[in-house]
């Protein structure tokens, strides 16, 4: 069959959703009780004795490659790579598939009501490492704010997130991610673009630097530990919502003058992995293989860069600890 094989087919089949999501989307599972577990995406999506079924799409299946295919929408071939890590990297297919993408949405999408005021958000954003300039940019961009999840039959009805929203050219908000303030709660605002996924512009509207995290909350961490260190740096800040390249590829189309790219993704083998074959593919495709692409994930032994921002504000305050302690000494 084309772009795959029949041994990369079988492969794919061989692991089963509950498995898939525990290594690459533990965010997405949520304990229902023994050996039963539901999805924070899909409330009617059910995990049991090794099978899963969506009820509210009234699909079901037991392998990963079933639940992206009627879940997702993914493309069977893409699927399978997907799953294996897999591809035949050329740039004519490529191409094709990035055409293919993204899905349209299924429901229409409507951005999260905001908040008057948005207290609880900047609070919490602070007690990330956040610092308050970079938190008042984003809000003063229209692409941080306050709201309220709605919906009457999930157990996180009415809980107080905070809004990651992206724009499209016109200055309209395309993509909202939701973020719990005071509860484990993360989701996308259903019907989403991804393509327009969460952007913190450059100073300079005109740099060619671009930074790529998975988490907006990554791409805010990095803005402040270059305030922190006074780096002399400024690009463009982009959240992939993942580690999907969707969001990457959609905004280079839109921004041709990009030519330096650093991936920022997180420390750990989903990250690295993932990272190594953006790289790949954007050198694959004649539209960017002229970039210049880096692969920087967080150091010392930080997971990601809101881990590494919280590590240097903990150095600090011990540090100003210290001194007060030699300062009372010496008296």
């Amino acid at each position: 069959m084309p772009g795959v094989s029949e041994e990369q087919v079988t492969r794919a089949r061989e692991l089963d959703l509950l498995s898939y999501l525990q290594a690459y989307e533990p965010g997405e599972l949520k304990p229902d009780g023994p050996g039963r577990f539901t999805t924070v995406t899909h409330g009617s999506l059910v995990i049991s004795n090794g099978k899963w079924r969506w009820n509210r799409g009234q699909v079901g299946g037991v392998s990963a490659l079933d639940y992206l295919m009627k879940v997702r929408g993914m493309g069977f071939v893409a699927a399978v790579e997907h799953l294996t890590g897999e591809r035949v990297e050329t740039a004519e297919a490529y191409q094709a598939e990035a055409k293919l993408r993204p899905p349209t949405p299924r429901w229409t999408f409507y951005p999260p009501r905001p908040c008057r005021y948005a207290t609880g958000a900047v609070s919490y954003l602070q007690s990330r490492g956040i610092s308050p300039e970079v938190i008042r940019r984003c809000i003063q961009s229209g692409i941080l704010y306050e709201s309220r999840y709605y919906n009457p039959q999930s157990d996180y009805h009415n809980t107080p997130v905070c809004v990651f929203a992206g724009k499209d050219e016109t200055g309209a908000i395309k993509f909202a991610a939701m973020r719990g303030l005071s509860s484990d709660f993360k989701q996308d605002k259903a019907g989403s673009d991804k393509r327009f996924n969460f952007h913190l512009p450059a100073k300079n509207p005109d740099s060619c630097h671009l930074a790529v995290f998975e988490a907006p909350i990554d791409a805010l961490s990095h803005a402040t530990l270059q305030q922190r260190g006074s780096w002399c740096w400024d690009g463009h800040s982009l959240s992939l919502g993942g580690t999907s390249d969707v969001a990457l590829v959609a905004f280079l189309e839109r921004n041709p003058h990009i030519t330096r790219i650093v991936l920022h993704l997180d420390n750990d083998a989903a990250g690295i992995t993932a990272a190594r074959k953006i790289k790949t593919r954007l050198a694959a495709d004649v539209r960017f293989s002229r970039i210049r692409v880096s692969v920087n994930p967080p150091h010392r032994g930080a997971n990601d860069y809101n881990d590494l921002l919280l590590q240097d504000v903990q150095r600090e305050k011990e540090q100003k600890h210290r001194s007060r302690r030699e300062a009372a000494f010496s008296i």
